[in-house]
């Protein structure tokens, strides 16, 4: 029986992405750590940003995160002063997610930060967007939607 040849792993899109998720994050890491935020909690307070007071269940949508991986997020960065959380008053199963003043003030402290990831790319917007479609798209396709 003939075995092909294994792929280089430089040639996989798998290791391509993967690769290219730590350099990004590794890009954010100095940028987020002046403002005392990790990444997760950067994508939390970006998804509040544009819509504040959504449950944990929409943050989890929108962040692709499970409960037991948000809850104790949500739960430090309350700790923090940077959001509230309570319950729901329509509906005592929901917990809603609120910017605190402190997580409303650090909008305008990290409103460089998309700038600076731009200019450390190297490209350009609209090959950044379209690089970001292609990559929704493959996402999407490989989850069989």
């Amino acid at each position: 029986m003939e075995t092909k040849p294994v792929l280089p792993i430089a040639e996989m899109i798998c290791f391509s992405l993967y690769a290219a998720t730590h350099a990004m994050q590794h890009a954010y890491k100095p940028l987020l750590e002046a403002l005392g935020l990790t990444y997760p909690q950067y994508l939390v307070l970006v998804s509040l940003w544009g819509e504040d007071g959504q449950t944990v269940g929409q943050l989890g949508q929108a962040l692709q995160l499970e409960s037991n991986t948000l809850t104790p997020l949500l739960k430090r960065m309350e700790a923090q002063g940077l959001v509230l959380r309570a319950r729901d008053s329509r509906d005592e199963r929901q917990v809603r997610v609120s910017l605190s003043a402190a997580g409303r003030e650090m909008q305008a402290r990290a409103a460089g930060i998309p700038r600076c990831i731009l200019e450390k790319s190297g490209m350009s917007l609209a090959a950044l967007t379209a690089l970001r479609d292609q990559v929704n798209s493959l996402r999407d396709q490989l989850r069989g939607g």
